[in-house]
């Protein structure tokens, strides 16, 4: 996966091989030979690459990140932003796609729902506003 998610990535940006090496302090040779699966990069050069993304190595390395973010072409408006963890003091990391599709921005109030039964953890934008006088 990983050879496809760093080529999934770099394309999303409309970046070259050079533009994204030089991002990442690497030659071009080397973001060919990791897009074409020749090789890998080492795990530091994962980790700049996650952070940078806002994506955790495990979905650099395991989960296809191709046609994820574009769901909503299919399913009306849903989304696969991809996974985030938990720190250790609960805090998680929305996705930057994520923040940009919903408008999300510093300082913004997100209502946590959830649904034991089903396992499930929701976030919403809400204006509280909107949330008390229903406009």
């Amino acid at each position: 996966m990983i050879s496809s998610n760093i080529k999934y990535l770099r394309k999303q940006e409309n970046l070259t091989q050079e533009a994204f090496a030089e991002r990442f302090g690497v030659s071009r040779q080397s973001v060919a030979k990791w897009e074409s699966g020749e090789s890998t990069p080492d795990i530091m050069k994962c980790g700049e690459i996650a952070e940078y993304y806002e994506i955790t190595i495990d979905t650099l390395v395991f989960f296809s990140l191709e046609g994820k973010e574009t769901v909503n072409n299919v399913n009306g408006g849903k989304y696969i932003f991809g996974m985030t963890k938990v720190g250790d003091r609960g805090q998680i990391v929305i996705p930057k796609h994520a923040r940009e599709i919903f408008g999300i921005c510093p300082g913004d109030r997100l209502m946590v729902m959830g649904d034991t039964d089903k396992g499930g953890i929701a976030l919403a934008k809400v204006s509280f506003g909107k949330l008390f006088t229903g406009r």
